[in-house]
């Protein structure tokens, strides 16, 4: 009675309101900071689409000094390898999308959004361990993206040193006419460096303090899983990247000579750094999108996923392996045979836990009550579009091999199919998944299925060809392929190229009415829309602030689907047995 009273008491007294600045800007609240990822990422990825497509304008219509003008004649001497964007423009717009992509687009997407949105909710905890932290972790991020962005409106332009910023070009801007756009670029990824940081200490910390009662390490949804390891990425990994990146700094600034050559530097060490913290980075763009088709393809296929311990298993087998592999960028760098062997044997070695799961995948869905609505689709295809890329990336961990493909443009086609094949499919997969719970609306099923046909064709229109433009010898970043004899017969096969890329960007513009129109016309979204049962559907759609009005307990694993004990064919992880006294669960705890 005494509790009832107190409770009475508590709903009478008036609730503050806060301020709009408050509770949308500056807020504490997991999921509010996971949405302000979600439109910073998104804005980024329009920015580096658009980068995207100047690049494949540029090659798929570049200068010939032979093409006769409309009006008869050569193209004059002073036009010749002149494209639509000046050459430095062209580098810049190389480094930019590279850095832009990958740091400012599908890293905050796959963590920032996801890490702090989901794993409160499906952990069953009302916030995230260190909530002014996490406003931080975002605060720290957008700034980073601004100093980024300023780099375009310096004199001497961007970065045109390549998104992996290799001196001694880098650290001698006086190589590349470049002085404050290169070091905005340094300094932009050292904040950001501390924005993730930040964020990885409170999944951490909120994965191992705070699950819900009966929430065990294996009853832990893949998605969760994933994040908690991504995590542990960040946590060992970008401190490295961070430390290079000062060091850099200070040769640009303050005269040091880490990396120059003429002074007794050693351009080597930076690529030792920086891909001893690149290869993990890789992983931190994949684990969590295997986490998340984990859980969509599960519930896709109304099956329980197949081999849940080998997944989770594989999952930090995968993240252990990654800290070995990181000299196969480095096969011509003059590495001692015998140790690129060894780089060799490690990365071949990789690709075990990672077809583990591709056969977990397909065993899941093998004999399923499949349902391809547009977030399965997706997730069918990430698994696709994944092997592909996973088989390229066997060729070129072959040293000898690589020596002939490396810096050429079957590396982009790789990296393209485990980046936007991989990560996106799987980023587009969980935004229409979770939409409904983030939004309370539900996506436009028709225009979700219309992206997703035309994003498939297009990419693979795209990008497969590379395949055959790297083997040709076409090298990556080159801004006039027809300036090299033995390039221009795959002009033609250029031009088509870039035709697709532009349709692919353009078919983006698809997905992003359909986000923004479902914001405010969508179908309201029912309580569980995808019949999962995990415990973030257990909360209402949005959930309120504290997430559960009490805290959930947790009787059993996250895919039981098809269950002989329930009416439906699905059991929440929060649903009590049928037989035995029902625990009472504590009251949630706010921030």
């Amino acid at each position: 009675m005494a509790t009832t009273s107190a409770h009475a008491t508590a709903a009478a007294e008036p609730h503050h309101e806060p301020s709009f600045v408050r509770k949308y800007i500056f807020s504490t609240d997991h999921k509010v900071i996971g949405i302000q990822f979600l439109f910073m990422s998104l804005f980024f990825l329009l920015i580096g689409g658009l980068l995207a497509g100047v690049i494949r304008w540029q090659l798929g219509w570049p200068t010939n000094p032979d093409m006769p003008l409309p009006g008869g004649g050569l193209l004059p001497e002073t036009m010749v390898n002149q494209g639509i964007v000046l050459p430095e423009f062209y580098n810049s717009a190389v480094t930019m999308h590279g850095t832009i992509m990958i740091f400012f687009a599908i890293m905050p997407l796959l963590v920032g959004v996801y890490a702090n949105y989901l794993i409160p909710l499906q952990i069953g905890a009302p916030d995230m361990a260190f909530p002014k932290l996490n406003m931080a972790s975002f605060w720290t991020a957008a700034p980073a993206g601004v100093i980024m962005l300023a780099g375009f409106f310096v004199a001497g332009g961007h970065s045109g040193a390549g998104w992996t910023q290799y001196p001694p070009l880098s650290a001698n801007p006086e190589f590349s006419g470049v002085y404050m756009g290169q070091q905005l670029w340094l300094i932009s990824m050292i904040v950001l460096g501390f924005s993730s940081l930040m964020g990885a200490v409170n999944y951490v910390t909120t994965v191992i303090n705070m699950r819900a009662p009966g929430m065990t390490w294996f009853r832990l949804p893949l998605a969760t899983w994933a994040l908690f390891v991504t995590a542990v990425l960040i946590l060992l990994a970008v401190p490295v990247l961070t430390g290079a990146l000062i060091l850099l700094l200070f040769d640009q600034t303050i005269g040091t000579t880490f990396f120059s050559p003429e002074y007794g530097g050693e351009p080597l060490l930076w690529q030792h750094l920086f891909w001893f913290f690149g290869h993990p980075e890789v992983y931190i763009l994949i684990l969590p999108a295997m986490g998340f088709v984990s859980e969509i393809i599960a519930a896709g296929s109304r099956k329980p996923i197949f081999g849940y311990h080998a997944m989770v298993l594989a999952i930090i087998a995968i993240a252990f392996l990654g800290w070995g592999v990181w000299g196969h960028h480095m096969f011509q760098s003059g590495m001692n045979p015998t140790l690129g062997m060894g780089f060799m044997a490690t990365t071949m070695v990789i690709a075990v836990p990672s077809a583990i799961k591709v056969f977990n995948w397909l065993a899941t869905m093998w004999r399923g009550d499949l349902h391809f609505h547009t977030p399965m689709l997706h997730a069918v295809a990430f698994v696709g579009m994944f092997v592909i890329g996973g088989l390229s990336g066997v060729f070129v961990a072959s040293t000898p091999v690589d020596i002939f493909l490396h810096d050429t443009y079957f590396v982009v086609a790789h990296i393209h199919y485990v980046l936007f094949g991989g990560s996106l499919f799987a980023l587009y997969a969980a935004i229409t998944f979770w939409y409904p719970k983030m939004f309370g609306r539900m996506m436009n099923p028709l225009l979700g299925k219309l992206h997703f046909w035309l994003t498939v064709l297009f990419f693979n229109l795209t990008f497969f060809p590379m395949h055959n433009l790297g083997i040709a010898g076409m090298m990556r970043r080159i801004y006039d392929p027809n300036q090299y004899e033995f390039l221009r017969p795959m002009q033609e096969l250029n031009t088509m190229i870039s035709i697709a890329a532009l349709l692919l960007i353009g078919t983006q513009l698809i997905f992003a009415f359909n986000f923004f129109w479902s914001l405010f016309r969508g179908e309201p979204a029912p309580a569980n829309p995808w019949r999962a049962n995990s415990l973030e559907w257990a909360a209402p759609s949005p959930p309120p602030h504290g997430n559960f009005a009490r805290t959930p307990v947790v009787y059993r694993g996250p895919y039981e689907y098809s269950s002989p004990l329930s009416v439906e064919d699905y059991l929440p992880q929060d649903d009590p047995p049928a037989e035995g006294p029902e625990p009472v669960p504590a009251p949630a705890t706010s921030h």
